[in-house]
């Protein structure tokens, strides 16, 4: 017990760490290394729409816009105008950040399901806008010529053609990210959005802004969408006009229902059996949304805290009763 509790506060007190350090070793664990690169991202992308959704308890139908923003504006700058790929994954995340603010001072005056309805309505502005924009953003053919270059860095030749060096140089951008949100849940901010999740009028009666926090945090979590979006690009060397489809959305929210709402490591854990189910389910079928809808319904139904926060629970629930017995 004493070993497993103590190994348990550890991983929460390093959970940076602790979530780096599995993911250094998580592509020899994949069948490819390129299915490991999309879950890298997409389990960044869930941990943006986890941000808002998981530890703020507000629901958006709408977060595929700004992966998708930062895919396109991160494309257009290398196509159009010859920018460093480095240097273009900053304009993504700051192009979604300002996505983000205008989406969500025009969504954040309504609440429950008509905040959702109103971001799903604004993403899809938002999608036939980049669709009509056929000079700059290919129209339905999408984006195409986002190459990056083999570059030599501290000694180091990275090919970004190869998956496994893709994908170490997508995990230092992840790390960043996940270093960034670690510490926006330890601030203040961090206590003030649990507040709001759990009781926003308490909240309000305490004397705090949240409009204004909500408005915030919404930007943040679009910002790493925006990240995912523009590293998803680098990868795909394609930006495809389905980043910004509503079906993005959906998978944001599946990955961090099957992972665990409010866990910092379930975003990944709901990327992978997301991810993984459909390239399995996909080589049995051509119904694979279908199966994979019902086994999302299934986990839903009987693990509402999701994989990772189920097993979290189960290790305290055992922890209480080791407690109790002595």
């Amino acid at each position: 017990m004493n070993f497993l509790t103590n190994a348990l506060n550890l991983a929460r007190a390093h959970r940076v760490a602790t979530t780096l350090l599995f993911l250094l070793v998580f592509p020899f664990l994949m069948p490819y290394d390129a299915l490991s690169v999309n879950i890298l991202l997409f389990g960044l992308y869930a941990v943006g729409f986890n941000l808002l959704f998981g530890y703020t308890g507000i629901l958006s139908f709408g977060h595929a816009a700004f992966l998708g923003v930062g895919s396109y504006l991160a494309g257009i700058v290398m196509v159009h105008f010859g920018w460093p790929w480095w240097l273009a994954i900053g304009v993504g995340v700051v192009s979604s950040c300002l996505a983000g603010a205008v989406i969500g001072y025009l969504a954040i005056r309504t609440r429950g399901i008509y905040f959702s309805m109103v971001t799903l309505a604004l993403a899809q502005i938002v999608y036939y806008a980049f669709y009509k924009a056929e000079y700059w953003t290919g129209g339905e053919n999408g984006l195409r010529g986002v190459k990056v270059e083999a570059f030599d860095v501290m000694g180091l030749h990275i090919d970004f053609l190869n998956p496994l060096s893709k994908y170490y140089v997508i995990l230092i951008f992840v790390a960043l990210a996940l270093w960034f949100v670690s510490r926006i849940l330890n601030s203040p901010l961090g206590a003030v959005m649990e507040a709001i999740r759990e009781n926003e009028k308490r909240t309000v009666a305490c004397g705090y802004d949240v409009a204004r926090t909500k408005l915030l945090v919404f930007v943040l979590s679009a910002g790493i969408c925006g990240l995912a979006g523009a590293l998803r690009a680098l990868h795909l060397s394609i930006v495809p006009i389905d980043s910004l489809h509503y079906l993005l959305s959906g998978h944001a929210v599946m990955m961090a229902l099957l992972g665990g709402m409010g866990t910092f490591f379930g975003p990944f854990v709901g990327a992978a059996v997301f991810l993984y189910l459909e390239d399995v389910v996909t080589n049995l079928t051509r119904y694979w949304m279908g199966v994979v809808g019902i086994i999302f319904m299934v986990f839903v139904l009987f693990f509402p805290k999701g994989i990772w926060g189920t097993i979290l629970h189960q290790i305290e629930r055992w922890q209480r009763r080791q407690k109790g017995a002595a």
